[in-house]
């Protein structure tokens, strides 16, 4: 059988956002695909959920996403790029009986975070515009106007945060938006303004919506949410229903004005995980049904009410898996988990089952579904069937080792696909970002852990202290800005385990991982010499100008409960960049220019260092991309990043007869192999599996 390739991944489809119809016979979701090498396309697709294949709903045109049933199932809405000559995604309605689609809207900032109301006469989204923008009323419409907003020249910042992902705000602030599909021309009303940002429509009753709303103080500075409740007769808001703290309220309303959402303590609130909480409106009566479960909700799924409205569904990081749970909404018993056994990435709750996409160690992702309580499961989709037919797949093995404090861990053991006990192989070790994140057997890391098997290494991950899904103790274990030293210790713990199998060469060792595992990969080579080489991805290296440069300095005041102008000594000793005098390993430095999670000077810096201290070392940059380069970016860029770290751990490895990556310019890459192909007019540019060292 074949083995997996770095080049592969335009083969697989990824699977996205499930939703379950009305009726429960249906469940609609997003087939994802790259499209050449720097755009991807998606379309919706329909599965019936009494067996049978998934037909394709929506045209492959552009980028379809965010599919939702109306009320009664006549209509799916949908937010597309189809048609148009930018990326504003527009809010798009097809009969679901047959016919074309409809385009909604024709607006300036994009849609967003669509829901209908309960009698599907109108749609709430939301929108990101200028205030100039909203004066204009092109967040209303553009009426056909060509418009295309002029890049700021200069660009004059006054808050405190004025970028993330891969862009600027430039004025920009979310409002919420309803669309009257009623209306003979889709009127689309605005219903906030104001220089603050407005997220989460959710429909109380037909007339009323709420939504989240940052307008505590400066914003920008906590997490502070006002819940606040808007009356659509009355074309007013009412006034503010709850408080919450958080990054997202995630809300859900019940018929009978009951409200969660989600909360999270504001001191140290990277440290603390997030609860569901209750409202009753009636009786002012909080609750909180999760907290006698100790693990913190994840944001892949949305907080949902059971068809009885007296069950919340929610999703959470659980030793290794991505679980679904239920529990009742007035906390009378202990959440129960429906769904588990692989990581789930998303759910929908239906009348009388729970969709779900989730990936498993063997396959990439796929849709599911399953009872309410969770008795039986059923695969609906098998996406990359024709792709995963032919390769061979290695099975992780699960294992359990204790730190030297006596802590246990989780962590995996992958081999070779044509692994043999009697023969000797190279060990990589990947390590996960957050800190406060959890990894699995699959999800966005599936591709890359299985070329690294079939490149021919034993590849080892594991969930160190830190991670999420083992409890708040667990994960507050780096409280303080312990950054380095506990997830250190468990790291090598996990690596001397490994290690100890006849079969693991200790002397061919590799490290790599990102963001936060960048981190921990710069920290573990300033600290040991084991490691024959190692790839850093998008690392925090020195957390003084993180925290100036970054989206997310609240991490630096609550994890390390300092900043640089209280402890900047401090701060500079929990830095990798303090160690680079004391690094040996050969290490690759990777990172997007247009990351603004983690701006590419923490690179630059520790990249000189690693020069004038003679390191073998060099710096890849990759333009138009940010920190999610490994999960969404451009797919020939995604491919490029797989291959440079397996030609990095290749031309230091004894078992791999290959030389170094500094010694090869660009030969064995996929961009070169096709600029040779078109060269030689057509010619297949696929190198010899045994000589190239892309991961091939």
């Amino acid at each position: 059988m074949k083995t997996v390739r770095a080049s592969e991944y335009h083969d697989i489809a990824q699977v996205e956002a499930p939703r379950v119809s009305p009726d429960g016979e249906r469940v609609a979701f997003v087939r994802k695909v790259p499209a050449g090498d720097d755009e991807y396309e998606a379309a919706i697709h329909v599965v019936p959920v009494g067996g049978g294949s998934p037909q394709q709903f929506t045209v492959s045109e552009g980028v379809d996403s965010q599919p939702r049933w109306s009320p009664s199932g006549d209509r799916l809405a949908f937010v597309g790029t189809r048609g148009a000559d930018d990326d504003r995604p527009q809010l798009w309605v097809m009969p679901t009986g047959g016919g074309e689609a409809r385009q909604v809207t024709d607006v300036v900032g994009g849609v967003s975070q669509i829901a209908w109301s309960p009698d599907g006469s109108r749609i709430a989204f939301v929108q990101q515009a200028t205030a100039d923008d909203r004066e204009e009323g092109r967040d209303t419409g553009l009426d056909g106007e060509d418009f295309e907003p002029e890049e700021p020249d200069p660009r004059v910042i006054d808050r405190m945060v004025y970028r993330a992902g891969e862009r600027y705000f430039d004025g920009k602030r979310s409002h919420v938006y309803v669309a009257d599909l009623e209306d003979e021309d889709d009127e689309v009303r605005r219903l906030t303004d104001g220089d603050y940002d407005h997220v989460e429509p959710e429909w109380a009753d037909e007339t009323t919506l709420y939504y989240g709303a940052r307008r505590t103080g400066d914003p920008d500075d906590n997490i502070v949410i006002d819940v606040a409740e808007y009356d659509l007769d009355a074309d007013e808001e009412t006034g503010t229903v709850t408080q919450t703290t958080g990054w997202t309220p995630m809300l859900a309303a019940a018929g009978d004005g009951r409200l969660a959402y989600a909360y999270t303590p504001e001191e140290n609130a990277t440290l603390r995980q997030t609860e569901i909480e209750v409202l009753d409106r009636e009786t002012g009566e909080v609750t909180t049904p999760t907290e006698s479960l100790d693990r913190t909700l994840a944001i892949g799924m949305a907080v949902q009410w059971g068809p009885d409205e007296e069950d919340l569904y929610f999703l959470t990081p659980d030793e290794g898996d991505y679980a679904v749970w239920r529990t009742p909404a007035d906390a009378s018993a202990d959440p129960e988990r429906v769904v588990g056994g692989g990581h789930v990435e998303d759910a929908t709750v239906g009348e009388d089952k729970v969709a779900f996409v989730r990936s498993e160690w063997d396959h990439p992702g796929d849709v599911f579904v399953s009872t309410l309580g969770g008795a039986e499961s059923r695969r609906l989709t098998r996406i990359n069937s024709d792709y995963l037919d032919d390769r061979a797949v290695a099975q992780p093995e699960e294992i359990q080792f204790e730190n030297e404090s006596g802590d246990e861990i989780q962590g995996w053991v992958l081999t070779p696909p044509d692994f043999d006990s009697d023969e000797s192989y190279p060990l990589a070790v990947e390590i996960h970002g957050g800190p406060h994140a959890m990894w699995s057997t699959s999800g966005t890391m599936w591709h890359e852990f299985q070329l690294l098997a079939a490149r021919g290494y034993v590849v080892f991950w594991s969930n160190p202290r830190g991670s999420t899904g083992y409890g708040e103790e667990f994960m507050a274990a780096l409280e303080g800005g312990q950054w380095g030293p506990p997830a250190y210790e468990d790291v090598m713990a996990g690596v001397d385990e490994v290690a100890e199998r006849d079969y693991v060469d200790e002397d061919n060792m590799f490290v790599t991982g990102g963001s936060y595992g960048g981190y921990m990969t710069t920290w573990i080579v300033g600290h040991t010499d084991r490691f024959a080489g190692a790839v850093s991805q998008r690392g925090v290296y020195e957390l003084n100008s993180f925290y100036g440069s970054t989206d997310a300095f609240k991490l630096i005041e609550w994890d390390f409960d300092t900043t640089p102008s209280e402890d900047a000594e401090f701060l500079w000793e929990q830095s990798p960049t303090a160690y680079a005098d004391e690094v040996d390993t050969p290490t690759l430095l990777v990172h997007a220019d247009d990351d603004f999670r983690v701006p590419v000077n923490n690179a630059e810096m520790l990249y000189l260092l690693y020069k004038k201290n003679g390191v073998e070392t060099r710096l890849v940059r990759y333009p138009r991309e940010g920190h999610e380069l490994s999960r969404s970016g451009e797919p020939a860029h995604v491919v490029d990043r797989l291959e440079r770290i397996v030609r990095w751990f290749d031309g230091y490895s004894d078992h791999h007869d290959v030389p170094k990556a500094l010694e090869r310019g660009d030969e064995g890459l996929s961009a070169s192999e096709a600029e040779d192909s078109d060269a030689e007019d057509g010619e297949d540019g696929d190198a010899d599996p045994d000589e190239e060292t892309g991961g091939e």
